[in-house]
């Protein structure tokens, strides 16, 4: 019998000490829905007993917290992230540690846009013999760009990821690629399901017969609801559903109608999608959404349950995390009372690992290698002639631009433009700017420029290597000379985000590790960005978060008229379409 269970067994029978003991408790049962009195014995990493008998398991060897008129829940669970962008593993650690959260599954798309399976590996790496469990799901990479998807990873190399404990499945699945049958992402999805593992959806906009057709290839979840009718919907299909609650969006409010459907909420988790530095800094991590639950009216033991069980559930890990009882990990967060989510303790792997909002365990910083950190490969420095659009021989076109009709959500446009020059130029009078899109991860030198309108800028550029499912910069503005003067400091910080008008750089960060995570601390990080938007701002910038604006303008997540090194693809008819129509 393994050494480990054996000694749980004896520190249950009283029959030897136990390494930690919480006596006096009330603890949350989260699989009967129950709260009791009750102590709780730790051996080692993991629970050997719940209840009242605990005299002769406590020795002189026994560290003993009183947890006297204080409550103890599961550790959090965050089931839906992206944790390998703009910030290092070790930061986010400083903040999800000491508000309770002790697992983590995040997305990795983000990375392996611009380094492929390697990416993978590295964030992997970081996130290894940390203070709390990190597990990821693969990523599927769907994308518009050719390039990028050219470099996605294989089939061979998703089956080795599956042989990976701490790899849970495949990542986020967008429905257009799989309803449309892209051979590359159906391949993914059965090497999934032959492991045995989850395929995690992304629903957004489908409905009806196409609705059916995604979830019956595999699918098992959604964390793309935005009302309470659509996580009905989803829930009948037999889809599990996460609540998202972060960076992207906030939809816990509009689905906390379903607070008292009993049989919902055994279908429902809740998630970050993501969350920002600025976010993590004011309101904390998982801490805050369990609290906003209880706020919002959802039962006290609902929503732990919804941070905890019902995501181990869904990933089938429910047999070594997400409640308080013998043989699960000793994952656990004491505070002041059911209703008042303030870690006062806790506990990961049998370990304190914060208390008091203290973090006693450091998280562990990664060293990337030379090759995670020289990811711009641009053959030489961008000039304003690199953004024109010529249109030879003619007075006006007909031209398709973007239109930015929400922060994320875009369209098609199709405009008469005049010709000035034998070129298409910038009109800031009618809120019409230049965007480009610049191959960097792969060295093929391919770019592509076109029109947005909606932005609000009426001088300067913003350029980013932060793009989402795309290897590329992404670069907007008013001016060539500057568009090309952000593009070049890109590339001179090794990565990151660039704010010029007037050819001076008004703000910036460095996102070295693959073009799109910094390895500065997370205040820094969020200072830096907060100039970026002021100086967006300052520029006639119109959008509350304008680098979330300009990274997503290359996913395919997103409707429905996107931008890659390769042109403009239209992802109603799931191709590419022209910039002058004819």
């Amino acid at each position: 019998m393994d050494e480990n269970r054996y000694a749980l067994m004896r520190v249950a029978l009283g029959e030897a000490e136990a390494d930690l003991a919480i006596v006096n408790g009330s603890v949350v049962n989260v699989y009967s829905g129950e709260v009791e009195k009750a102590s709780v014995l730790i051996k080692g990493d993991r629970i050997a007993y719940v209840g009242s008998d605990v005299g002769k398991a406590i020795g002189s060897s026994t560290r003993v917290i009183d947890a006297n008129g204080k409550t103890l829940v599961p550790g959090f669970i965050d089931g839906h992230t992206h944790i390998d962008t703009i910030y290092s593993t070790s930061e986010l650690l400083r903040f999800a540690i000491k508000g309770g959260t002790t697992t983590i599954i995040t997305e990795t798309c983000t990375l392996s846009s611009p380094l492929g399976y390697e990416g993978v590996i590295q964030f992997l790496k970081s996130a290894k013999n940390q203070p709390i469990k990190i597990f990821i799901t693969a990523p599927p990479l769907v994308t518009i760009s050719p390039v990028t998807e050219e470099h996605a990873i294989t089939v061979k190399q998703l089956r080795q990821l599956l042989r990976r404990k701490e790899v849970l499945g495949l990542g986020e699945v967008y429905w257009g690629d799989v309803v449309s049958g892209n051979k590359r992402v159906l391949d993914l999805i059965a090497e999934t399901l032959k492991w045995g593992k989850k395929v995690e959806g992304h629903s957004a906009g489908a409905t009806g017969a196409k609705l059916q057709a995604y979830v019956s290839s595999g699918i098992s979840s959604c964390h793309e609801p935005t009302n309470a009718e659509e996580v009905r919907e989803r829930v009948r299909l037999g889809l599990f559903i996460l609540i998202r609650e972060g960076e992207i969006r906030r939809e816990m409010e509009a689905i906390s109608q379903l607070k008292d459907d009993d049989a919902i909420l055994n279908r429902l988790a809740v998630s970050t999608d993501g969350v920002g530095p600025e976010q993590l800094i004011s309101d904390g991590y998982m801490e805050f959404l369990v609290q906003k639950a209880i706020n919002l009216g959802f039962n006290p033991v609902r929503a732990i349950q919804m941070a905890t069980v019902n995501i181990a559930r869904h990933f089938a890990i429910d047999g070594d995390i997400g409640g308080i009882a013998p043989g699960k990990y000793a994952d656990i967060v004491i505070i002041p009372d059911l209703k008042t989510i303030r870690p006062e303790h806790v506990i990961s792997n049998g370990r304190v690992v914060a208390r008091n909002g203290q973090v006693l365990v450091p998280p562990r910083r990664h060293r990337y290698p030379r090759s995670m950190l020289n990811t711009i490969h641009l053959a030489r420095e961008f000039t304003a002639d690199d953004f024109t659009i010529p249109a030879e021989g003619r007075q006006q076109v007909k031209v398709r631009l973007i239109e930015q009709v929400t922060n994320l959500v875009t369209r098609e446009a199709l405009i008469d433009m005049p010709v000035t020059d034998g070129q298409l130029k910038a009109d800031v009078s009618q809120d019409i700017i230049k965007v480009a899109a610049i191959e960097r991860a792969y060295g093929t030198g391919k770019s592509f420029t076109g029109l947005i309108r909606g932005l609000g800028l009426k001088k300067g550029a913003i350029a980013s290597s932060y793009a989402w499912d795309c290897g590329d910069i992404i670069v907007v503005g008013a001016d060539e000379s500057d568009m090309a003067t952000a593009v070049n400091r890109v590339k001179e910080i090794g990565g990151g985000e660039a704010v010029c008008a007037g050819g001076r750089i008004l703000a910036e960060i460095a996102l070295p590790v693959g073009g799109i995570v910094s390895t500065e601390p997370m205040e820094t990080i969020a200072d830096k960005f907060n100039r970026i938007q002021k100086a967006a701002a300052g520029l006639g910038g119109r959008f509350p978060n304008f680098s979330l604006t300009i990274a997503t303008l290359t996913t395919p997540a997103i409707p429905f008229l996107r931008i890659c090194s390769s042109g403009l693809f239209n992802l109603k008819t799931n191709r590419f379409v022209d910039l002058i129509v004819e």
